[in-house]
């Protein structure tokens, strides 16, 4: 990159990167800059930063980033479809906002957002793009997209800003090659996207790219994982198969895990980015089926990553090792043998009678059954002390006697006809 006259940063942190990317943008005297989709610049926050300068302004140009900063600034809810979580009225009623004027038709609003955008990048003083990949031995940038706007940010701005991960890194576009034709099946199932370009700074003879190109190579963390169990989670090539197959992703959406990656590869990258304080919750938003793991193109185990997180969180706890094994074989013993098993339904109701609280039953609380687990004891507190816990019904009234009953009368009902 250096040798075709474009400059290198390595940024250790996350301001180390903000505070170049806005003194460039100070020296340059830059007012507008438009942006393509990059998950990196939204993991440094470097939008709202630029925003501070005076005079900036900034627009984020990939339709659906378009669309979230367009809702005040909405967070992304999918790696590769971060609006995932709006369907076309809502979108529409952002448009609306903008001076749209037709129908919640997609096509009509995809033309509404490309007239918009277009002016934006004519006056751009500044360009930002994520990258896919680095090319080590040519200096390129490889980008993969289905818009073109990329293109567009790399193409017009006389400074080009590429800030990547510094995992990015391939050796050569032979490499490259694998990778976008891996990432483009994964993602959406095509052989290739629209648009998979290489590109880097301008030479002599050119009249379209970037006079001034910085690569701005980000950690922020990512050296946490060199030389343990979590080196493979560099690997990811940000397809968003885990997330797509991941049931407890599938229900609970991707603002629940409050981080910028969701999904299986969230819970796994997340706590090595940012640590256990801040996100040790989320390997255990996992139910451990492995659907993750058997549909990730670069075979990261995940699931495996997901446990071994929860070990090392064990261990940071100092928990009684002992105490949770015996808790564990007793669980075992008691689901492993009918007869124990059905003791514990028997008395599981009278058993939470001390930890319950009555509550009106409502649309949301139809199936109180004479009452919420509010405050439980021990290890379930952690639990009662966010949420309520249904009680468990009478052992006359639970699934099990309800299906014996409705068999009988099946039965009953077959014999008579």
């Amino acid at each position: 990159m250096e040798k075709r006259g474009g400059h290198v940063y390595f940024a250790k942190k996350d301001t180390d990167a903000v505070n170049y990317i806005t003194n460039l943008a100070k020296e340059k005297h830059v007012q507008r800059v438009v942006k393509s989709k990059s998950m990196v610049t939204t993991e440094i926050d470097l939008d709202k930063q630029l925003l501070k300068l005076p005079g900036m302004k900034l627009m984020e140009t990939d339709l659906a980033e378009f669309i979230l900063q367009s809702d005040n600034w909405d967070e992304p809810t999918h790696i590769v479809f971060p609006t995932l979580h709006k369907n076309r009225d809502q979108i529409r009623g952002v448009f609306e906002k903008l001076g749209y004027t037709g129908d919640n038709d997609p096509t009509r609003m995809a033309r509404f957002a490309r007239e918009y955008l277009r002016g934006y990048f004519l006056q751009a003083d500044m360009g930002i793009t994520g990258c896919n990949f680095a090319i080590a031995d040519s200096g390129l940038i490889n980008l993969v997209t289905n818009e073109g706007n990329a293109d567009l940010t790399m193409a017009i701005p006389k400074t080009q800003v590429v800030v990547m991960g510094m995992e990015r890194l391939v050796p050569s576009l032979k490499e490259a090659e694998v990778l976008d034709n891996m990432l483009s099946r994964s993602a959406v199932g095509q052989k290739l996207t629209s648009y998979c370009s290489f590109s880097g700074e301008q030479v002599a003879g050119e009249s379209d790219g970037p006079e001034d190109l910085h690569v701005v190579i980000l950690d922020n963390g990512r050296s946490n994982a060199l030389g343990t169990p979590f080196e493979s989670v560099l690997q990811c090539i940000r397809c968003g198969a885990c997330l797509n197959v991941c049931p407890i992703y599938r229900h609970i959406g991707g603002h629940g895990y409050g981080s910028i990656y969701p999904g299986p590869i969230g819970a796994v990258l997340s706590p090595v980015l940012d640590g256990y304080e801040k996100f040790g919750d989320l390997p255990f938003a996992s139910s451990l089926c492995g659907a993750c793991t058997e549909t990730c193109p670069v075979k990261i185990p995940l699931h495996r990553l997901l446990i071994k997180h929860r070990e090392v969180m064990m261990d940071k706890l100092k928990t009684d090792k002992a105490f949770n094994k015996a808790i564990m074989k007793g669980i075992g013993m008691g689901t492993a043998h009918s007869d124990l098993f059905q003791m514990a339904l028997q008395f599981d109701h009278s058993a939470t009678l001390p930890f319950v609280s009555k509550k009106p039953t409502t649309v949301d609380n139809l199936y109180n059954h004479q009452g919420h687990i509010t405050h439980a004891p021990s290890m379930a507190k952690g639990w009662t002390d966010v949420r309520d816990a249904p009680r468990p019904p009478k052992h006359t009234e639970n699934f099990r006697r309800w299906f014996k009953d409705h068999e009988a009368q099946k039965g009953a009902s077959n014999d008579d006809q």
